[in-house]
């Protein structure tokens, strides 16, 4: 059901897979320690505020069935780091479609998508306060321990789609 409103909602690609298929790998959040992005400890949806790493594994393996979905964005060059942003904002904007989706049609699920929530200029976590919108905060695939490039792989999807593009993820877990 869900997967044939995704499919509605002009993606490169939308695949459905069984949770016990999708490689999670809590030593990414090695990578988030060496804070590359910037959030780690300063966005709620990001390690380590997102929570314990085991406890969001096993709070996603108690879904039976993912949604996978991706968006291809051109870009001018490789390191079009202002294309880069600007895809991503436009991936942000999907993200709350799909919310809007789930929230119409399921009543329990588990929308992860690309990066640390951005709902807001600068996240509440920076000056200790509690989240602004926790209904509309999206944590990551990554903060899930969710190897993205497996899980490209394992839905028939490629993870890089060729020169001059960024591919956003995202995934539905019902």
């Amino acid at each position: 059901m869900i997967l044939q409103e995704l499919e509605k909602m002009d993606f490169d690609r939308a695949a459905k897979i069984a949770v016990s298929e999708i490689v999670f790998e809590p030593s990414l959040i090695d990578l988030c320690k060496l804070n590359t992005c910037g959030n780690y400890g300063k966005n709620y949806t990001c390690p380590p505020l997102v929570g314990k790493t085991e406890e969001l594994v096993r709070r996603a393996k108690t879904y039976q069935t993912a949604v996978v979905f991706q968006k291809i964005y051109p870009l001018e060059d490789s390191f079009d780091i202002e294309g880069m942003g600007a895809a991503r904002r436009r991936f942000r904007s999907v993200l709350e479609d799909v919310q809007t989706v789930c929230q119409n049609r399921l009543t329990d699920y588990l929308l992860l998508g690309a990066g640390g929530c951005s709902c807001c200029d600068r996240c509440a976590a920076q000056t200790d306060e509690p989240c602004r919108f926790p209904e509309k905060a999206i944590p990551s695939l990554e903060a899930y321990s969710i190897n993205v490039s497996s899980l490209a792989a394992a839905c028939g999807m490629r993870y890089i789609n060729g020169t001059n593009t960024v591919t956003y993820f995202g995934a539905v877990l019902v």
